[in-house]
C-alpha cells in the first residue's frame, strides 16, 4: 500500500468502518453515542478555552444550529448536561457536562483509548506515538475556530 493517494481514501475507509458499528447498536445504545457525541463537543470546547454554546456544539460535530440544540436538549433531558449561566453573557445559558455526563464521557474516552490500542498493538511504540500525534493535530484543526463560509 502506498500513501500516493494522500490519505483521503484510508481516513475514510476508517470513518465508514466506525460508523457502521455504531449504526448497527441497538437504539438504546445509538442514542447513548449520540450523548456521548455531545459531551466530546461541549468538553472539547471547554479545554479549548471556548464557551460551549449551542452554535459551538453545531460546529464541532459539524451540524446545523437546530441538529445542535435537539442533541444538546436531548443530553440535558438524559441528565448528562445542565444549562449554566454564560461567562461571556449573563443573559444565555450554556451547556455543563453534569456529574453523569462526565462519567459516560470518561468511560467512551478510556473505550476509545483502548480500541487505539488494540488497532496499533502490533506497531512500534515510536509509530504508535506519531500517528496519535497525527490524529490529535488533525483533532485539533476541525475542533478549531468557526470558520466563515
Amino acid at each position: 500500500m502506498t500513501c500516493s493517494d494522500g490519505g483521503g481514501p484510508a481516513l475514510f475507509r476508517l470513518v465508514r468502518f466506525w460508523s457502521r458499528r455504531w449504526a448497527g447498536l441497538a437504539a438504546g445504545e445509538q442514542r447513548q453515542v449520540q450523548h456521548v457525541h455531545t459531551l466530546e463537543a461541549v468538553h472539547s470546547a471547554v479545554t479549548g478555552g471556548v464557551e460551549p454554546s449551542v452554535g459551538e456544539v453545531a460546529h464541532r460535530l459539524g451540524l446545523d444550529h437546530s441538529g445542535a440544540s435537539r442533541l444538546v436538549r436531548d443530553a440535558t433531558a438524559a441528565g448528562y448536561l445542565a444549562r449554566a449561566e454564560s461567562e461571556v453573557d449573563r443573559r444565555r445559558t450554556v451547556p455543563r457536562l453534569t456529574e453523569s455526563g462526565q462519567e459516560l464521557l470518561t468511560g467512551a474516552l478510556d473505550w476509545q483509548r483502548a480500541a487505539f490500542g488494540e488497532l496499533t498493538e502490533d506497531w512500534p511504540e515510536a509509530d504508535r506515538q506519531r500517528f496519535a500525534g497525527y490524529l490529535q493535530r488533525l483533532a485539533e484543526q476541525v475542533d478549531g475556530p468557526q470558520r466563515s463560509a
